[in-house]
Parts: C-alpha cells; sequence; structure tokens
C-alpha cells in the first residue's frame, strides 16, 4: 500500500524538525569539538526515523508495505529496473526473456527479487531480464505477442520464460525456486544438468541476501596404518 498523507505530512514536519536542531547544534558547538556535534545530530537523526515508525530491513521484507525499489533495497540490484531491452528487442536479438511481474508493495515480490537477480548474475549476458511493474499493465487482454501484458495474469509475482524464438517455457504464479529456474534455462543452453556439474548451495549473506557457492567437498578418509605397512 501507498503511503497515506498523514504519514508523508508527518515525514515533512520530522525532516523541519532535525533542520532546526541541526541549526542550534551548529551554534551549540565550540570551534574543534564538532565531532561532538555530529554524535548528537546522529543521534536526532535515530531518534527521529524511530518515532517515524521506519522498520528494519526484516520486518519492511515480511510486510507488504512499499519501501521504494524492492531490486535495490532488498537483492542489491537496482540496475534490473527499468529492463535494460523490450521484450521487442530481445526477440528481435533472438535471446531467451524472462519476464517477472512485480509491484512494490508485496512481501512475496520482495523476497523473490533476490532469486531474480541471482539468476541474472549467471545468464544476464546472454538472456534479458525484464522486471514488468504489474500496475502497468492494461485491464483488458493484448493480442500483440512482444507486449508483455499479453502474458500477463493479474497475479504477482509472475514468471515467464520464453526462448529465443519466443515459445513459453515456464509461466508461474508465485515465487519459483532459483534452483527450478537455473534448471530451464540450462535446457535452453543446453548446459550440463544439475546432477552432472558443480553443485551449489545457498550462503546466507543477511536477513535479505544469499549467494551460491560450490558444495564443499566430503572429507575423504585418512588411510590407517597398518602393521603391513610399517
Amino acid at each position: 500500500m501507498l503511503r497515506t498523507d498523514l504519514q508523508i505530512n508527518l515525514r515533512v514536519a520530522m525532516l523541519g524538525w532535525v533542520l532546526t536542531v541541526k541549526e542550534s547544534i551548529a551554534r551549540w558547538v565550540k570551534p574543534g569539538q564538532r565531532w561532538a556535534g555530529a554524535i548528537a545530530l546522529g543521534l536526532v537523526t535515530v531518534l527521529a526515523s524511530w518515532s517515524l515508525g521506519v522498520m528494519p530491513v526484516q520486518a519492511a521484507l515480511n510486510d507488504d508495505s512499499f519501501d521504494g525499489n524492492i531490486f535495490a533495497l532488498y537483492a542489491g540490484n537496482g540496475s534490473l529496473v527499468p529492463p535494460r531491452v523490450t521484450l521487442t528487442e530481445s526477440r528481435e536479438r533472438q535471446r531467451p526473456s524472462l519476464l517477472v511481474f512485480f509491484v512494490d508493495d508485496s512481501r512475496d515480490c520482495k523476497r523473490y527479487s533476490s532469486t531474480v537477480s541471482q539468476l541474472q548474475a549467471f545468464y544476464g549476458k546472454v538472456a534479458d531480464f525484464l522486471p514488468i511493474v504489474a500496475d502497468s499493465m492494461p485491464l483488458e487482454p493484448v493480442a500483440d505477442l512482444n507486449n508483455p501484458a499479453h502474458y500477463y495474469r493479474g497475479a504477482v509475482p509472475q514468471t515467464v520464460l520464453l526462448d529465443a524464438t519466443g515459445k513459453v517455457v515456464l509461466d508461474r504464479v508465485g515465487q519459483v525456486s532459483f534452483e527450478e529456474l537455473d534448471d530451464r534455462f540450462r535446457e535452453l543452453f543446453n548446459l550440463l544438468p544439475r546432477s552432472e556439474s558443480v553443485e551449489l548451495r545457498r550462503r546466507e549473506l543477511n536477513e535479505v541476501n544469499v549467494e551460491l557457492v560450490p558444495a564443499p567437498k566430503p572429507p575423504t578418509a585418512k588411510a590407517q596404518s597398518t602393521d603391513l605397512d610399517r
């Protein structure tokens, strides 16, 4: 949901209060003691943010509030939005396309953004990633196959994977695991299946993001010495 006018007015008022306090601190701090003023201003800013109900990342991740660009906030990859190419351009280049319909005020979309970003890290140079704000989709059906609205089914997150010819190879509403999408990309590019390549496991970086790293190899058993070896 979008912030109400009251919340916006409160934030504007609090910003004005912070600026006023900043000016007061500047007059109060003596020369050579600017560090004390910086600390005081930092404390004031923190208290102001807390009083306005600014939630920690984990809390915001688990609600349907609007916080901004979810790919920048929760996936660390603001370059995904807006997409670098259109679906028409992707088709002209004969590249696979991953359409991800989302909204910024959805907990499911927030959590899914990290998966999309991880996929782009592996396949972004050979496939086009097109995160699309679902609020911009028309209500009436669209016949044009080069228009993303043609594939939208009215729910988020929705993932549509098209091969280089424009054929739909996956169309799913809800969060799709990295592993399932990775398998589909492997099929498109004729790569070794997961069972025959280096296994990747999730390593949590923080409460929002994870990265994929090779699974540790099992320890090899050490040969035990016997009387015959001596």
